[in-house]
């Protein structure tokens, strides 16, 4: 049995990463591949329960070290759940956000708190992708997307435009930190042209 591939997606909030995920999702399945499109805080029955308490709410719902804890709970349980099963059958896993997200909200744009959830992450997760594809985007279009969206899952875009740019600026951070794994595409294009690079991107990654 051939292994699996864990990619993920990153990007700021309107980035269109999920988008970009399930138009992936929807490629490697036409060329026969197993594919499993998941998500983060979420992917999992208990992770999808912690998901409402975290992006539901007042911004100032909980301080950055209590989510860093729920969402490494939510991880943890979607990880045992969800990836690590799809990934021991030869699968491909596709999630929307993961660890980075977290470095990023919580670990440099709501705190300073990168030690912290490295340890967490270190101690709990102890996976990292094996490719992570960061959809950049310039923060003011993005963080009016997001607001055009008028879900009930808003806490952060809450925040303002002025954490967008930090967030960028934090995520184009770690692709430079983690090169090997990293692979930034230009998302202030048409859906079309992104879905391509994306494609190739993951081809030679398979």
């Amino acid at each position: 049995m051939t292994a699996g591939l864990f990619v993920t997606f990153e990007g700021i909030d309107g980035s269109g990463k999920s988008t970009q995920a399930r138009r992936l999702a929807e490629h490697l399945r036409a060329q026969g591949r197993e594919v499993v499109l998941t998500r983060e805080p979420g992917g999992s029955p208990g992770a999808e329960e912690i998901r409402a308490l975290v992006l539901e709410g007042d911004p100032d719902r909980w301080s950055a070290e209590t989510e860093i804890l729920l969402f490494t709970a939510a991880r943890r349980d979607h990880l045992e759940r969800t990836i690590l099963p799809a990934l021991a059958a030869g699968k491909v896993v596709i999630c929307d956000r993961f660890a980075d997200s977290t470095r990023v909200y919580q670990g440099v744009s709501r705190g300073d708190l990168r030690g912290m959830v490295d340890k967490l992450h270190s101690l709990m997760i102890g996976r990292e992708p094996d490719l992570t594809v960061l959809i950049d985007m310039d923060p003011d279009t993005g963080h009016a997307r997001a607001l055009s969206r008028r879900g009930h899952e808003e806490r952060f875009e809450d925040f303002g435009p002025d954490l967008q740019r930090r967030m960028r600026a934090a995520f184009l951070g770690l692709a430079q930190e983690f090169p090997a794994r990293f692979r930034v595409v230009d998302g202030g294009r048409d859906i079309e042209a992104v879905a391509r690079d994306v494609a190739e991107v993951v081809e030679r990654a398979l």
